[in-house]
């Protein structure tokens, strides 16, 4: 598991807000209380990640809490950690066996000769945007 700290902040009239230092611009807040905000950061850090591969950047490495606490920015802040997938961070190419009836695999094969894909390339395409 790569673990990325979360902080979580309230002021007085305020949602509760969560960043994520190691992502910049990775943020999520929530009205509910602040095991609503910190649980709604594991999806932003999702799509942050997701985001971040799509357009071909790289995942930052996470900073260790006492390297963020250093510095000083998150004095009075709640820190808590996210357990990511690195399955959901792993480009690596990977076969796959699947079965499916024979009409399906034909519509399949159709729909991905029309898209100019691979059967793979088409499934994986559905995948990422549904």
């Amino acid at each position: 598991m790569k673990l990325f700290n979360r902080l979580a902040h309230k002021k007085t009239d305020t949602p509760w807000g969560v960043v994520v230092p190691d992502l910049p611009g990775c943020f999520s807040a929530a009205d509910e209380g602040i095991d609503q905000a910190i649980e709604n950061a594991k999806e932003a850090i999702a799509l942050w990640i997701e985001d971040s591969i799509s357009n071909g950047e790289s995942i930052p490495k996470p900073s260790t809490i006492t390297d963020l606490q250093k510095t000083g920015e998150y004095d009075g802040w709640i820190w808590a950690v996210a357990e990511v997938d690195p399955a959901l961070i792993d480009d690596t190419t990977e076969r796959v066996n699947i079965t499916l009836p024979r009409r399906i695999l034909a519509l399949l094969d159709q729909r991905a000769k029309s898209a100019g894909e691979t059967r793979s390339g088409y499934i994986a395409q559905m995948t990422l945007t549904h």
